[in-house]
């Protein structure tokens, strides 16, 4: 195992759904639906530029899932992720529901930055739409992650069209279904909401994998790649 990957992992994901969905959860009035999706843009464009050197800054399941479907990492690699990414997400949402406490009449059930649909959706998406949107959205934001990284890690410039793309995901989502498409963010949130948020939460772990594959088949086809091993994890 690799520490220092495993580690960034965690703390990434930590930190992405403590300030990015704390946003959501203590400052919607001031911030909107604008600012919610800047705010998780501009939170994962600076961890890029911060742990993408480590350990690319996947801070999602999807991303890795994606990563592994490449060939960019080995399934021990991917798994390891994994763990670190839901790991970090529960921590995340620990501390953001300590915060949530402190706040005098501030409501913690129900809701707390979860994603949902049907009556727990701003327009009322249905299962079906709601699963199709995470499922494109998801494949846009896999697809950008791989066109614009050459092997695991973020470097250079990478990490600014993938911040950009998740504050356009975001912007659109957020009515369909509060944007999800990493479903260890949807995870951490959701065992702090209950009730409903974890009922349904099966649609925001599956439908953001299915997009991840989805986008890896896709960059393959536009941009082939020769069979090789797994790319070596960077230092």
């Amino acid at each position: 195992m690799e520490r220092r990957i495993v580690a960034s992992e965690f703390l990434g994901t930590l930190l992405l759904v403590f300030f990015a969905v704390g946003s959501a959860v203590v400052a919607v009035e001031y911030l909107g639906t604008v600012g919610i999706a800047l705010t998780f843009g501009f939170t994962l464009l600076a961890l890029a530029y911060a742990l993408g050197p480590i350990s690319g800054c996947h801070v999602n399941p999807a991303v890795t899932l994606g990563m592994y479907m490449a060939r960019r990492i080995d399934l021990r690699s991917a798994v390891e992720r994994w763990v670190a990414q839901l790991l970090g997400a529960i921590v995340g949402a620990a501390l953001l529901f300590l915060l949530a406490k402190q706040i005098p009449g501030l409501e913690t059930s129900g809701e707390f930055g979860s994603n949902g649909y049907g009556d727990r959706s701003a327009v009322g998406i249905n299962i079906g739409g709601a699963f199709l949107a995470e499922v494109v959205l998801t494949f846009l934001l896999v697809y950008v992650v791989l066109a614009v990284t050459h092997k695991v890690a973020v470097v250079g410039f990478d990490g600014l069209p993938i911040g950009l793309a998740l504050a356009a995901i975001h912007l659109v989502g957020i009515p369909l279904t509060g944007t999800s498409v990493n479903p260890a963010r949807s995870l951490g949130p959701a065992l702090f909401a209950g009730g409903p948020a974890l009922s349904q939460l099966w649609l925001f772990l599956l439908a953001p994998l299915v997009g991840g594959v989805l986008a890896a088949y896709a960059h393959k086809l536009t941009h082939p790649y020769p069979n090789v091993q797994p790319a070596e994890e960077p230092a």
